[in-house]
């Protein structure tokens, strides 16, 4: 397995190719029904239509006459994107949190084996060689480590398979893989930072004590940054109550004041709460929020307007809150042009009815995205809309 794919490249793609995988055109309860009727292993390709890195799984992997081969002889294959449609359902049945996630279920719909990130055509189909063993499942491999299984690689490989979907189980995998390391390389580096997501996590432990072969590997500057994203992480997990949806801010400001300014932790939460509010479908909320905290974007990174902005676009009606959205676009483009910023100023003067700058930034966006060879078929899709 290739560790560091899995570690560091999520996201996803869209189109089947005719040589390569092909995927069923039904419902997901089709779909296990046919698995179960020709006694196969459903192959899922979970995606969300906004991750780029998968799309590179869709233009590089899923069209090999190799991978196709053996994908359609052993499984039922299906692309589903799991922010529309049934695929929210699906998401959440099966946890998945990051793209792209790769899941091997059997036709009573229970899931055998997953993995996830951008992975390479041999690394693809030992994969689905290990779904079709069940020796080699995740189950088979998670009753191995609690069997006592030391063995370094094998405790890295199945940290990689957990991270994003069994925290608390990583956890305790990296714990063991990193009580038999002396010294730490990048890949161990690269690990720890991952899975430490709680100063109440064991491996915070370890983050503190291997702090100077940390700072070997990366500036202390960097280390600080991730050593206070970790305490803000656990303040905000404690400050929020997902039942209620309430937000306990008395706390949060006391706990957050040891390590950011007042100013700073009242932003924090701020952003915290509008981010909370989108995640809940309450648009009023996360627009008030958000026009709160964006009044200048002068100082904001390209990537972070140009996220702002989509969201926008997405989720609010509003023409005065949707012009708004075109100024930090704007800003975003000023920053640093590229294909998606240029899209999304686009998309928001379409939705405003301002065909021509939706026209002319529609235009650039596609020459872009064609100069640096990225896939532009949505945005010439309203191109030839408009």
């Amino acid at each position: 397995m290739k560790k560091l794919a899995i570690l560091s490249s999520l996201c996803i793609g869209v189109l089947a190719f005719a040589q390569g995988i092909k995927f069923e055109d039904s419902n997901f309860t089709a779909i296990l029904a046919k698995a179960k009727k020709e006694n196969k292993l459903v192959f899922v390709d979970a995606y969300a239509s906004w991750c780029g890195p998968c799309k590179l799984m869709v233009k590089n992997i899923f069209p090999l006459q190799s991978v196709g081969d053996y994908y359609n002889s052993h499984f039922i294959n299906a692309k589903i994107d799991m922010e529309k449609g049934e695929g929210i359902g699906l998401a959440k049945k099966y946890n998945v949190k990051a793209f792209p996630t790769y899941l091997f279920i059997n036709g009573d719909g229970e899931e055998v084996h997953r993995t996830l990130g951008y992975v390479e055509e041999n690394d693809f189909i030992q994969f689905a060689k290990d779904a079709g063993d069940p020796n080699k499942r995740l189950a088979a491999l998670k009753q191995k480590f609690e069997e006592g299984e030391k063995d370094p690689e094998f405790l890295k490989n199945l940290a990689g398979l957990t991270l994003y979907t069994d925290a608390p189980f990583t956890g305790r995998v990296l714990e063991r893989y990193f009580q038999s390391k002396q010294n730490l390389d990048q890949e161990d580096v690269q690990m720890l930072l991952a899975g430490t997501q709680s100063t109440e996590s064991p491996l915070y432990k370890i983050f503190k004590e291997k702090k100077a072969d940390i700072i070997k590997i990366l500036p202390e500057t960097q280390y600080q940054m991730f050593d206070k994203n970790i305490k803000f992480t656990t303040v905000l997990k404690k400050s929020y109550n997902a039942d209620s949806k309430t937000w306990d801010d008395a706390y949060f400001m006391k706990e957050t004041q040891s390590f950011l300014s007042k100013e700073e932790a009242e932003k924090m939460l701020k952003k915290s709460k509008a981010n909370s509010a989108l995640k809940n479908k309450d648009i009023a909320t996360y627009e008030k929020l958000t026009l709160e905290l964006y009044k200048d974007p002068s100082s904001i990174s390209s990537e972070e307007l140009n996220f702002l902005a989509w969201n926008y676009f997405e989720n609010v009606s509003t023409r005065s809150s949707l012009e708004k959205a075109i100024s930090w676009a704007q800003e975003s483009v000023k920053k640093s042009e590229n294909y998606a910023n240029t899209d999304t100023l686009a998309n928001l003067y379409n939705k405003i009815g301002d065909k021509k700058n939706a026209k002319l930034w529609a235009e650039k966006s596609v020459q872009l995205a064609k100069s640096t060879g990225q896939d532009a078929a949505d945005t010439e899709k309203l191109l030839k809309s408009l």
